[in-house]
């Protein structure tokens, strides 16, 4: 279980759909329309009733049966005005519902779009330390189903709650006006059905919590295994995976089903109740015109609005159990609204340093963890100094913290001592974005996006032209293989690169860093994925971009940091040796014996 559904479980009072207020905020205009529109309509369909016994009362019962036959072609006049009067109704009625449906619908897609544009623009800037505690199925859940929910609510449910509450209460209103009596025995009748409702609707609350909470879990692990299908499938672990998944969609559909029990509990109750208490009142009416009391107009009048009143008590019933699922829906995406990342850029950033002829980086008295593993120090006391235009490369078993000094650079992680300077400021005090566009970075395993090649490269400086990309590419040692794809530079790369080889993914994001042309370079075992012609060519391409250029290496092999100005060897989180590979070889320490049990055959 991840820390926020951890969170969520011992959260007693969550929010609920008010968290929507921002995002409804800005379309006032289109909300009053719409709000209009649906006053209208539910008037136009309290007005029927008023036109039918009209109709009812001075078209069809027309007093002794001789009047009526004298004036036979007057009833029939007053028929068709009746029948006219009926039909504009119906105009109107059909109309203003069209009009509140666009309204309403646009609404819904229209604040739709913008929870899910923020929340994820929300996640991305995220640090690390987030995805540390947060699966990424359980965003991915988020930003669809969720979403999916509040835009039934708000494009339709909401709507229709609005409308049936009108209609109720207008006909409630209208009961009572022409039948008090009665009518007052029904609305005791009716406050006793909504305090039970109440009662339900809070457990099919809770439970809708937990079936959004399942299905995000079903989600996660669908990401984590289709991410990595070919582990799973050199281990041939399909079958156990499959049911590692069925058993969570199990979880999800027990939870969904004791939801959907409670919720028919509740929309039955409803039904049953207020029909109840309705039919009771219609009885009492028809009582009253076989006493004379009332008209047959009247009663017709009365029928229809008890049809109306005991339709709009079902369509809430059904209403409220959609409002209580997307309440909690918005509670989860108000949750990540409400994340606040640790790493952030100052209210007054520091002028970052002219990024021309490479920058100087100082670690001073750095010790860090990462959040996750907070008894285990990744570096300690850690002290570096790079010259401008240096290249320091960083050695050492794995684990050892080399990995920790790029995430600290990057400024994913904050140290909880000391400071990182480039240049002549702390890196605390740039803004995050300034920083890191100082700062070019060569993966170990070279991330690919779903686009073309060209794009892939150019994702390095978004307005570059396709002849620097090309520039790029062939610095890289890239534009050879490109060229010999099937649309060149436009060829669609597929899913993380799945149809280039790993050296070739590397050249590509090297490619992305040198159009970037940053004056800090960080290599992580930049040419690791290489073969032994490919990392020869890439070799040079490297050290000619590493020229007038600050350069932190992350190397296993050694003989790819030989010529480096500088060695850097960590062992258990702190800086044990540093010097050129031949001083640190005549020291016969720890750098030796790595290099003795890499070059000795």
């Amino acid at each position: 279980m991840t820390a926020p559904t951890t969170e969520r479980a011992k959260a007693q009072n969550p929010r609920s759909l008010s968290g929507l207020l921002p995002f409804l905020r800005p379309y006032r205009l289109r909300i009053a329309l719409a709000i209009l529109f649906l006053v209208l309509a539910a008037v136009s369909t309290l007005v029927f009733p008023i036109a039918l016994r009209s109709l009812i009362d001075g078209g069809l019962v027309s007093g002794p049966a001789t009047a009526a036959v004298a004036d036979k072609g007057g009833q029939v006049m007053a028929l068709r005005s009746h029948f006219m009067e009926l039909f504009a109704v119906a105009v109107a009625l059909g109309l203003f519902s069209a009009f509140r449906f666009y309204m309403v619908s646009w609404l819904g897609e229209r604040v739709t779009a913008d929870l899910r544009n923020a929340v994820y623009a929300h996640v991305m800037r995220q640090s690390p330390e987030f995805f540390e505690t947060t699966q990424t199925g359980e965003v991915l859940s988020r930003l669809t189903v969720d979403t999916t929910l509040v835009q039934t609510v708000v494009g339709s449910s909401l709507s229709m709650g609005l409308r049936n509450t009108v209609m109720g209460i207008g006909a409630l209103a209208m009961l009572v006006w022409t039948n008090p009596y009665v009518m007052l025995q029904v609305l005791l009748v009716l406050v006793l059905i909504v305090v039970p409702s109440l009662w339900f609707g809070r457990r099919v609350r809770k439970l809708s919590r937990a079936s959004q909470d399942r299905v995000a879990d079903s989600s996660a692990i669908a990401a984590e295994v289709l991410n990595a299908i070919p582990v799973v499938q050199s281990y041939t672990a399909e079958a156990r995976e499959a049911r590692r998944f069925d058993e969570s969609t199990s979880n999800a559909f027990n939870v969904a089903i004791r939801r959907t029990r409670a919720r028919s509990m509740l929309v039955g109750f409803i039904i049953i109740a207020t029909s109840a208490a309705l039919l009771w009142g219609l009885y009492q009416g028809t009582q009253a015109v076989m006493a004379g009391r009332i008209t047959a107009g009247h009663l017709g009048q009365t029928v229809v609005y008890v049809i109306i009143l005991a339709g709009a008590f079902a369509v809430l019933g059904e209403v409220y159990g959609d409002l209580l699922r997307a309440a909690g829906a918005t509670e989860r995406l108000m949750e990540l609204l409400d994340t606040q990342s640790p790493i952030r850029s100052p209210q007054k950033p520091a002028r970052a340093s002219q990024p021309t002829a490479g920058t100087a980086v100082r670690f001073e008295g750095v010790t860090f963890h990462y959040p996750s593993r907070p008894l285990q120090d990744a570096l300690l006391d850690f002290n570096l100094q790079v010259a401008a235009g240096e290249t320091v490369a960083l050695v050492g078993a794995s684990g050892a913290g080399k990995s920790t000094v790029f995430q600290l650079m990057l400024r994913f992680y904050d140290p909880q001592q000391g400071t990182i300077r480039l240049g002549d400021a702390s890196i605390r005090d740039l803004a995050l974005d300034d920083l890191r566009h100082q700062i070019g970075i060569v993966p170990q395993d070279a991330v690919i996006f779903s686009t073309s090649a060209l794009e892939n490269i150019r994702y390095g400086k978004p307005d570059a032209t396709d002849e620097q990309v090309r520039a790029a590419a062939q610095a890289a040692f890239a534009d050879e293989f490109i060229g010999r794809l099937p649309e060149g530079y436009n060829t669609f790369l597929g899913e993380r690169g799945v149809r280039l080889s790993g050296g070739q993914r590397q050249r590509i994001a090297i490619a992305r860093a040198m159009l970037k042309n940053p004056p800090l370079l960080l290599l992580d075992e930049a040419t690791s994925a290489l073969d032994a012609e490919s990392e020869r060519m890439v070799q040079a391409a490297l050290e000619s971009a590493m020229r007038n250029r600050t350069t932190l290496v992350i190397a296993h092999r050694l003989a790819t940091v030989q010529k480096a100005d500088r060695i850097i060897v960590l062992d258990q989180a702190r800086i044990v040796e540093q010097g050129t590979h031949a001083s640190l070889v005549a020291q016969g320490g720890v750098y030796a014996r790595l290099a003795a049990l890499q070059f000795t055959s």
